[in-house]
């Protein structure tokens, strides 16, 4: 199921970071300050990858 912005805009900071999934292994981390940055997990060559696109809101 895809986020909706206000999910994503109005999620909070907790004690430990936490993940918000978007599917197909896109995700928004959100860090114990508050910080909130977009991620992908894949698999390339059997080894499991992880790519950084940004903070939110400016991605």
């Amino acid at each position: 199921m895809a986020l909706k912005e206000l999910e994503v805009r109005y999620a909070t900071k907790r004690a430990k970071d936490y993940k918000l999934t978007d599917g197909e292994g896109l995700y928004l981390l959100v860090r114990p300050n508050g910080f909130k940055q977009w991620q992908m997990k894949y698999r390339y060559g059997g080894k499991e990858k992880l790519l950084s696109f940004g903070a939110y809101p400016a991605v």
